[in-house]
């Protein structure tokens, strides 16, 4: 190995280590991928999860500033090719090869402002937090998938949108306490966390159905090597948001669901299980 390929493999290595010490579920759908596009996804999330964290960690900094340094650092490492922050260098690698599109990168990182800036949203600023938020992974993601192929692409592209929208609005719910009492953030359009009912539960998780269902249908066309993985990930959530659905507002509002490691071990038999008899 090259001093080059060496450079390249430590910098996906630390994407990976990034993703597995704070994710769980997605480090298990990650490496049920096909291994060619496993190192891929793992770029993407490391990318995503370090701009996160400049929203919600850094509390003694200047956010917006930092975001700001992030922003230039990502376009500079794209347009060179390199970057000696290894999450970086391994995201540049990613959108040069699978043409990741700038305006997925700006929807993005302008969400993550967003979070610095707005502490509640009007029904068109929560769709457009969604869209950067979660959205346009899917389709950074979609783009690997589908390695090339602009038909396929399109053809996957609504499905892999809802399928990012059910994943972030299952956050939301999940996240009430944190975001709403800690952060002093209100995502959902209309609702009054003050006193949030059961019946606005209700039409949220209506919502976030229609959302799983209309995902669940593009993940049945996804290219083979991707199917299973994108798939325990929709079983995954699928299983949080029944979780949550079967829970009453106070639990909700005074406690973050989660679903227990061994029982994502189970998920990951039976999904397994499902996809090798094409039952699903």
């Amino acid at each position: 190995m090259n001093h080059i390929d060496l450079f390249d493999s430590t910098a996906l290595k630390v994407s990976q280590l990034v993703t597995e010490r704070y994710s769980t579920s997605f480090t298990l759908g990650i490496k049920t991928l096909h291994k060619k596009f496993r190192d891929p996804v793992f770029a993407i999330y490391g990318f995503v999860r370090y701009a996160d964290e400049i929203v919600d960690t850094f509390h003694d900094h200047n956010k917006k500033a930092l975001l700001e340094r992030f922003r230039k650092d990502t376009y500079d490492a794209i347009d060179e090719k390199l970057s000696f922050n290894p999450i970086l260098h391994s995201f540049q690698s990613v959108v040069n090869q699978y043409k990741i599109e700038n305006e997925l990168i700006d929807a993005f990182l302008r969400s993550m402002e967003m979070d610095i800036i707005q502490n509640e949203y009007n029904e068109s600023g929560y769709q457009e937090y969604i869209y950067g938020s979660a959205e346009v992974v899917g389709l950074m993601c979609l783009r690997v998938f589908c390695e090339g192929d602009d038909e396929q692409f399109r053809s996957l592209k609504a499905p892999a949108r809802r399928l990012g929208a059910a994943f972030q609005k299952v956050n939301f719910l999940r996240d009430i306490k944190s975001d709403f009492k800690d952060r002093g953030r209100t995502y959902f359009p209309g609702v009054d966390f003050n006193n949030f009912s059961q019946i606005s539960k209700a039409q949220i998780e209506s919502d976030i159905q229609q959302d799983f269902d209309a995902a669940y249908e593009g993940i049945k066309r996804l290219p083979k090597g991707a199917r299973l993985g994108v798939y325990l990930a929709y079983v995954y959530y699928l299983t949080l948001f029944s979780k949550i659905k079967r829970l009453p507002v106070a639990r909700i509002m005074t406690e973050r669901i989660r679903i227990p490691d061994s029982k994502k071990i189970i998920l990951l038999f039976q999904t397994y299980l499902k996809h090798s008899l094409n039952s699903f």
